[in-house]
């Protein structure tokens, strides 16, 4: 190998690290530090020298980088598994794609070249043309694409497939049509090399197609997230009306009668007859009861809903310690969402334990930020991924410049949710409605 060659593939290789390392990191969500790239490009050149030197076959090379990209983003970059391989297949399927372009076009345009000077200049530019090409190609996945740690982003399992197939496919055009320059090209090798840059082209189209219609089918579970928040929301509003018509209702007819019972217990007074006077106040007292909400959170809606949630889990012990601010700052609609798919989850939980069932909720402040704590037992196995109600809440918690945190302990699951309650809208919102504006 001369040093022109030796040259031109280090500056592929220093090209492929800093374009991999830059499309994975902005492709999953994830910070890129300078150490990721110093090592995969260190890990890179040792592939290539191994399987130079050792004259293995061009596929192994190509699988052994494939493998390394997944490794630095599966451990460096804490990506989860199939984040790691989609990334990584994305990453090199396009790098393979750009150096194929540009083939093409070597092969109808460099043949005449071979053994001129002239040559090497030409294939330095075709170089630095491969990378021009692989950024575009790079932005143009970004723009349709986003695999970031987010719940609403499901099945990204199936882009493997697709992906593969493009993958595969041009290593194939690769490794059967690019091995070596021809010195001389017929016509007929031009209208194949012409036919294989038309069909990669295709190939790429055919890949953001595929993206294309992933990312509307998230936006779909994202539309219908949103719609059963929605729903949650509107249906604990119809209970807070219903309830609160019922009861006043009840409280109308015991105010109605209220005269009626304060006659009979002067008239026992006046007759002396105390024990009897202390069994009606004691009747009295528990119909008034009945006419409150069993728990006083501050808030009517909350209230509302931690009755009826609870209300029909009466094999579950529960422990509310909790006193909204007012005003709180928080729409009674975020609210809602926040303990409906709470209680929800936590009801769940406890019917799949034997023993003790109990939920525990408390709430803190802590200067402009309140603190939500939700605790309930669950089963002593593995959490599950996130659902859409994790997510909802995450979603309100965001909203308001707050976090949501979740932590499983033994046979005990806790849920803590921050929601700055200093103003009724947070950052997020407030750029919403900037972006909407604009």
């Amino acid at each position: 190998m001369d040093y022109f060659s030796l040259c031109l593939d280090g500056l592929c290789l220093l090209g492929l690290s800093a374009v991999h390392i830059a499309f994975v990191s902005r492709l999953t969500g994830k910070k890129q530090k300078i150490w990721h790239f110093v090592i995969y490009f260190f890990l890179l050149c040792t592939i290539q020298w191994f399987f130079t030197t050792f004259d293995f076959h061009d596929v192994l090379p190509v699988g052994a980088e494939l493998l390394l990209l997944y490794s630095v983003s599966r451990l460096a970059l804490q990506n989860r598994r199939f984040v790691s391989w989609a990334a990584a297949i994305l990453a090199v399927y396009i790098s393979q794609l750009s150096f194929g372009i540009v083939n093409s076009v070597e092969a109808i345009l460099f043949s005449r070249m071979v053994g001129k000077k002239l040559l090497y200049p030409l294939l330095l530019l075709a170089t630095l043309s491969v990378f021009a090409v692989c950024a575009c190609c790079c932005g143009a996945v970004l723009k349709f694409l986003s695999l970031t740690e987010d719940p609403q982003m499901p099945y990204v399992g199936l882009l493997l497939f697709p992906g593969l197939f493009f993958f595969a496919a041009e290593l194939y055009i690769l490794q059967t049509s690019y091995t070596v320059l021809p010195s001389y090209i017929s016509l007929g090798e031009i209208g194949k090399h012409s036919a294989l840059f038309v069909m990669q082209i295709l190939g790429l189209a055919a890949l953001l197609c595929t993206l294309y219609a992933y990312r509307h089918i998230c936006h779909s579970f994202q539309t219908q997230a949103a719609l059963r928040s929605l729903e949650q929301a509107t249906q604990a509003q119809k209970n807070y009306i219903a309830e609160a018509q019922m009861r006043y209702e009840q409280t109308k007819a015991f105010r109605h009668d209220i005269a009626n019972h304060l006659s009979v217990l002067n008239g026992l007074l006046n007759h002396g007859e105390l024990d009897e006077s202390k069994a009606y106040l004691n009747k009295m007292k528990t119909v008034s009861t009945s006419l409150s909400f069993p728990y006083q959170t501050g808030n009517p809606v909350v209230d509302i809903l931690l009755s009826e949630k609870l209300g029909l889990a009466k094999e579950i012990t529960a422990e509310i310690s909790l006193l909204l601010p007012r005003p709180c700052g928080i729409e009674d609609f975020d609210l809602c969402v926040i303990f409906a798919n709470a209680l929800d989850n936590a009801i769940n939980a406890c019917r799949l334990t034997e023993g003790v069932k109990s939920i525990r909720i408390s709430g803190e402040r802590q200067g402009d930020f309140y603190m939500l704590a939700f605790e309930n037992t669950c089963l002593d196995e593995p959490l599950p991924p996130a659902g859409i109600g994790l997510s909802n809440i995450k979603s309100v918690a965001e909203k308001y410049d707050g976090a949501m945190l979740t932590e499983k302990v033994g046979q005990r699951f806790f849920l803590n949710v921050l929601l700055n309650i200093s103003t009724g809208k947070g950052t997020y919102q407030r750029n919403r409605e900037y972006n909407n504006k604009c």
